[in-house]
């Protein structure tokens, strides 16, 4: 059966347009869960960093499975467990029952983004194509992360917070019911090759779990707690072994020869800074908006809207400018514009008008956000074979998503420590909490600005390059 490449990018989108919003919905939804399942204001976090946390510490699993087994096998086996989790997560009755299905969850995405990313790339060459279905995989993004946070405010607000989740299950079903006709099965592992390094996936996430707690502990406990620092240091240990097993196993999550290509190291490390300032701003927004201007849900949702419709609009344009001018000024571009939108947040106060406090902000940080990712995802797998486009692709999902953990766990501990702070001090709650608001969204600046010095050292990649690569992936 002849499919076609771009029906096939539909369904691959779709698919990541169901992870993305799964994301974003939830932080709209974020103060009914917490009252609801009795949260710490420190532990809600981490309904928002099991998922992400998971997702990224066995995406590189994910990646190597796509190539032992097939990613269109593993597609559709993580669109299942998603969509169970997803099931159970909205049926949980406990705090703790929440954070472990957000967690399996996780686990489910990392099966099938690296999957769904490792198809989109065998199925378009290097060129016109790849860039223009990596706008569109960029757009869809954009979309899912605009209507999760609108879908959320509405079925919080009309129905349950419940339904942020079992909206999934649907959405799931219809996905792996229709991917066996428009997604072509493609393996490239040698024969009798079959191994996953488990103990690499299992210290890399237990690494990753250690630090990112120690950091959350740090507003208890204080940085220089032995129990903080007894998280960081084992988590660090962790990480230590996960990379020692990595040089010596016969079939590594990530090949180290994968470290070679500069284009994936720069674009790896551009996509984690940017995990760090979206999950950062989004969490840190949807608690402002609603706490602090007394939004509802969908109020909430709707006041994120203008964003996303500027990111889907710079994820279009930014797939075009690539394939004239290159990868590093659409990149650069980008992180110029998060800073100047992380900024112009830093100065919103209470009682500003939304459309001169908050919008401009949201605006140029959604299209900015977007501008980095694009040229980054092209670059990071333009010098990688196809057997190894699962690899890569988990590989640079995962950095996003670790960014992201690390970033929010962070800014969280920083911003609420301000607020106690500020407290103590006698200052009015919604003064602290402004301050607070003001105080995390610095340092998601922080994480912007340094991806503009990533930008500038990232290799260019022009259209001639890529046809290069396009022939040395082929002999």
């Amino acid at each position: 059966m002849r499919r076609s490449p771009w029906a096939t990018l539909v369904v691959l989108a779709l698919a990541q347009f169901i992870v993305v919003l799964d994301v974003t919905i939830v932080n709209v939804a974020l103060p009914n869960i917490q009252s609801d399942l009795d949260f710490t204001p420190d532990g809600l976090q981490w309904v928002i960093s099991a998922y992400t946390l998971l997702f990224g510490g066995f995406l590189l699993l994910g990646g190597r499975a796509a190539d032992l087994l097939g990613p269109r096998r593993l597609f559709i086996g993580g669109l299942l467990l998603f969509g169970v989790t997803s099931l159970v997560a909205g049926l949980a009755p406990n705090a703790e029952s929440l954070i472990a299905a957000r967690a399996v969850q996780g686990l489910g995405g990392a099966l099938l983004s690296p999957a769904a990313l490792a198809l989109l790339t065998v199925t378009f060459p290097p060129g016109r194509d790849r860039n223009i279905a990596m706008g569109v995989w960029g757009g869809l993004a954009g979309l899912g992360g605009t209507l999760g946070v609108v879908a959320g405010g509405l079925l919080v607000d009309a129905l349950d917070w419940r339904w942020v989740f079992l909206v999934n299950v649907p959405l799931v079903v219809a996905l792996v019911a229709i991917t066996p006709f428009f997604v072509r099965d493609v393996r490239h592992a040698a024969p009798g090759r079959r191994s996953f390094d488990l103990a690499g996936a299992v210290l890399s996430t237990a690494g990753l779990l250690a630090v990112v707690y120690g950091v959350v502990r740090a507003e208890h406990s204080g940085w220089g707690s032995a129990e903080v620092l007894g998280f960081l240091i084992g988590g660090m240990a962790l990480l230590v072994a996960f990379v020692l097993v990595e040089r010596r196993s016969a079939d590594p999550l990530v090949p180290m020869r994968l470290f070679r290509s500069r284009s994936l190291t720069t674009s790896g490390v551009a996509l984690g800074l940017n995990g760090a300032a979206f999950l950062s701003m989004f969490f840190l927004t949807a608690i402002y908006l609603q706490q602090v201007r007394g939004d509802s849900a969908l109020e909430a949702g709707l006041h994120f809207l203008p964003m996303g419709g500027a990111a889907i609009l710079a994820a279009v344009v930014a797939g075009q400018l690539v394939t004239r001018v290159g990868t590093r000024p659409v990149q650069l571009g980008g992180a110029v514009l998060s800073v100047a939108g992380l900024l112009l947040l830093t100065m919103v106060g209470a009682d500003d008008a939304y459309a001169t406090g908050l919008l401009p902000g949201l605006l140029l940080f959604g299209a900015g956000i977007i501008a980095v990712s694009v040229p980054a995802q092209i670059a990071a797998v333009s010098e990688v074979a196809n057997h190894e486009a699962g690899a890569a692709s988990g590989l640079v999902s995962a950095v996003y998503q670790i960014g992201g953990a690390l970033g929010l766990a962070v800014v969280t501990t920083l911003s609420l420590t301000h607020v106690t702070d500020q407290l103590t001090a006698g200052v009015g709650q919604q003064a602290a909490l402004v301050d607070g608001f003001h105080r995390g969204i610095l340092v998601a600046a922080a994480f912007a600005v340094v991806n503009i010095a990533v930008a500038l050292s990232t290799p260019q990649l022009t259209p001639d390059a890529e046809q290069l690569a396009e022939a040395a992936a082929t002999a």
